[in-house]
């Protein structure tokens, strides 16, 4: 099989390519192992069109079908999956002679491949197992693809859904040993985005077990609610100054806001329209916090209200309030949802 693919795809012609082959289609799953192969051969594709035509084609190849071995049960070690991956690759070559400067730039072009802006930076290798990757991946320089080419390829190693195939692999991986998350790798972004909030620390969470006593940047500003029960006094603040601007500020750009039974509106531009009927007719409202339910940066509260100014009589009205508020990467808090008449629908 691998001849035949050699010669229909002109890979390079050496025993330890060869052998990288049969070794990530061993211990790949196919759908890992195809995403290997379309690697390099998008990324010879466009070595030209990224000025990389000076490139040694035999450590290219094996960059790329090498590349994601530390998503393979093999590969599956203690550090993050490019890490892994490149030091089972190095192992694989060294076990096979290979000398230590051409290992390196293999180990560096895998363990980078994940990493933005660093391997264009270094050299034509690492570089352009990497532009390999973003074009499988990401769609990078896809229109500078050959449409014959990609045919050719998606039949021989066809896609099997891999920009999700590939996320779950290393989501699983995350999820079950966090120490191969870091902070600022793909593998926490993408625990971060598919898995249950608090599966893994955030930025504050680190940052707040320093134990320096670093405070977010919202406990210095003025106006800001840095708990969930600082946003009623600060709603009724900003309503009795009839400041539009601070009670808008209030809100996530995408919150839902009740501004009267029945009347649902979302976004900003929709939120700051209904409030600014409030502070036309000069409302004033008053807010006793009843129950609050903090769990992570999400919190469940209700406030009993007591409003002047809205019915067309004048009279008082009396309502009890439910607010979602959710805590932001700066330390506020913000309403998500905000319904004063939830209870009286």
């Amino acid at each position: 099989m691998f001849a035949q693919i050699r010669a229909e795809f002109a890979l390079p012609d050496t025993e330890v390519t060869e052998e990288a082959y049969r070794f990530a289609e061993e211990i790949e799953p196919g759908w890992l192992f195809s995403h290997s192969m379309r690697c390099y051969l998008y990324a010879t594709a466009l070595a030209g069109h990224v000025g990389l035509q000076d490139y040694d084609d035999e450590l290219v190849f094996l960059a790329c079908v090498l590349h994601d071995l530390g998503l393979t049960d093999q590969g599956n070690r203690d550090n993050r999956f490019e890490v892994d991956g490149a030091d089972l690759a190095a192992e694989f070559l060294r076990e096979r002679g290979m000398n230590e400067k051409r290992v390196r730039t293999v180990w560096e072009a895998i363990a980078l491949h994940a990493t933005d802006t660093i391997p264009s930076r270094m050299g034509p290798e690492v570089a352009l197992a990497q532009v390999g990757v973003g074009a499988d991946l990401f769609g990078l320089f896809r229109e500078e693809l050959p449409a014959e080419l990609v045919t050719r390829t998606h039949s021989s190693f066809p896609r099997a859904d891999l920009g999700y195939a590939l996320a779950d692999a290393i989501i699983d991986q995350a999820a079950a040993k966090p120490q191969k998350a870091g902070l600022t790798s793909p593998a926490a972004q993408l625990v971060r985005w598919h898995r249950p909030i608090g599966t893994l620390p955030h930025w504050n969470d680190i940052v707040a077990a320093a134990g320096w006593g670093d405070q977010p940047r919202a406990a210095h500003t003025e106006g800001a609610a840095t708990s969930p029960e600082g946003l009623a006094p600060l709603f009724v603040d900003f309503l009795a100054a009839g400041d539009l601007d601070g009670l808008v500020s209030l809100y996530e750009p995408a919150a839902t806001f009740q501004p009267e039974p029945g009347h649902l509106v979302s976004g900003t531009a929709a939120i700051r329209e209904s409030l600014g009927r409030y502070v036309a007719a000069g409302a004033r409202i008053s807010l006793v916090t009843r129950k609050l339910h903090l769990v992570g940066d999400l919190a469940l509260m209700s406030c009993r209200a007591k409003v002047e100014g809205l019915l067309p009589g004048g009279e008082l009205l009396a309502t009890t309030t439910t607010e979602v508020a959710r805590r932001q990467p700066d330390g506020r808090w913000l309403y998500v949802v905000d319904d004063p008449f939830f209870e009286n629908d």
